[in-house]
């Protein structure tokens, strides 16, 4: 996956990214387990790109392993301080899987949708700019 010519990727452990002008962060998921440790590891990298802000993120997920519960509860506690809004981009299905492993038993701490279409996920978050 690239980022438009005039925007840099930034490569992560866990994911790469663009940051565009609307205010968008766009992830590009890799097939790496996650940890606590890279997991906070991403979530400094994401603070360092948006300036501390928190943005709307259209992330493009792909298949990788589960992590386990240690490191679910850490992320899922983590998503409120860095991001406002998650659209999902996945093949079907995908995005289905991971919803309910994260987030089980309760609702997610902030808005989430899954989408097959970037398009749609784009204009689903510009309410959370």
């Amino acid at each position: 996956m690239h980022s438009p010519d005039h925007l840099p990727l930034i490569r992560g452990e866990i994911a790469d990214y663009y940051y565009d002008s609307t205010g968008i962060l766009y992830s590009y998921s890799k097939s790496v387990l996650r940890t606590v440790e890279n997991i906070s590891g991403n979530i400094a990298l994401v603070k360092q790109i948006t300036g501390n802000k928190k943005v709307p993120l259209l992330i493009y997920l792909t298949d990788s392993p589960v992590p386990d519960r240690e490191t679910r509860k850490f992320s899922t506690e983590q998503l409120p301080h860095v991001y406002t809004a998650m659209a999902m981009v996945s093949k079907p299905g995908l995005t289905k899987l991971i919803m309910n492993i994260l987030f089980k038993m309760k609702a997610p701490p902030i808005p989430m949708k899954s989408f097959t279409n970037d398009a749609e996920a784009k204009e689903w978050l510009q309410q959370y700019l």
